[in-house]
């Protein structure tokens, strides 16, 4: 016992009352497993096992996240404390230290603290589609100062926080799965539009990614230079993938309004000549 208690008090490094020894080490290297240990259980017990079956995936990440910042904050403290550094007397020291700090590092801190803001308001969620400068990206992860998502090109994009909370960004799936989106299309002057307005509708009925069959509408918008000009609206819940749906539609609206004798004009402009007399 007393080669094992000399072991353990042996010093590593000793300035002035500052010492490190084997078992300060080892308390260090427990206690990071341990919290290791313990963020993987509420992982499991959060995302996989479902703790709480009212969460969605993406209030579980957020909440997860949260927690384990907090659980290594503390768990940094106890160490800094276990090697004798005074946690309270150090950020009191380095309080000048820290607003020079913090000054040059105002936008790092400003994407920590709207990290923070989204992780516990959870008005983005992973898994939301955001529209953001003309982008569409899917939310793959949201970090403590960026967040990781992937756009339609399955580009990863690397998102400041900040840019999140202080820019317009539209959220495609904030309120529901569902979404509503439109095609324009445009047909000859004399065409029947009953006929025009069903095959469009029969059209979009049948992708398979388009939901609420008695939603789809279609408008007569304007009458163009050329043409009779329509819309249909629809639902779907391939939010990210819609430019790809909506290509489908278009190729089986051709198809349709074609088996139909319904021709889609193309602009066209008259010249008249004036001979010289």
């Amino acid at each position: 016992m007393e080669t094992i208690k000399s072991i353990l008090d042996f010093s590593l490094l000793h300035i002035g009352t500052f010492q490190i020894t084997v078992s300060s080490i080892l308390v260090v290297i427990l206690v990071a497993m341990l919290t290791k240990l313990l963020l993987r259980l509420l992982e499991k017990a959060l995302i996989q096992k479902r703790l709480f079956t009212t969460l969605d995936d993406g209030t579980a990440y957020a909440l997860l996240q949260i927690i384990k910042y907090f659980i290594w904050i503390i768990s940094i403290a106890f160490i800094l404390e276990t090697l004798g550094v005074k946690v309270t007397i150090l950020i009191a020291g380095s309080a000048a230290l820290l607003v020079g700090v913090g000054l040059g590092l105002q936008q790092t801190f400003n994407d920590i603290i709207s990290g923070l803001i989204l992780l516990s308001e959870r008005s983005i969620k992973m898994g939301d589609i955001l529209e953001i400068d003309g982008d569409v990206v899917k939310v793959e992860e949201i970090g403590l100062r960026t967040s990781k998502g992937l756009n339609r090109d399955d580009i990863a994009v690397i998102i400041p926080n900040s840019l999140i909370t202080t820019n317009k960004v539209i959220n495609w799936s904030h309120q529901s799965k569902n979404t509503r989106f439109q095609i324009n299309v445009g047909v000859s002057y004399g065409s029947d539009i009953p006929l025009v307005c069903d095959t469009l509708e029969k059209s979009v009925r049948e992708h398979p990614d388009i939901h609420h069959d008695d939603s789809i509408e279609v408008r007569l918008v304007d009458f163009g230079a050329s043409s009779l000009d329509f819309e249909v609206f629809f639902y779907s819940e391939n939010i990210f993938k819609i430019e790809k749906v909506k290509s489908d539609i278009r190729k089986i609206i051709y198809q349709r309004l074609n088996e139909n004798h319904i021709n889609i004009p193309f602009p066209q402009m008259d010249v008249h000549m004036i001979p010289n007399k």
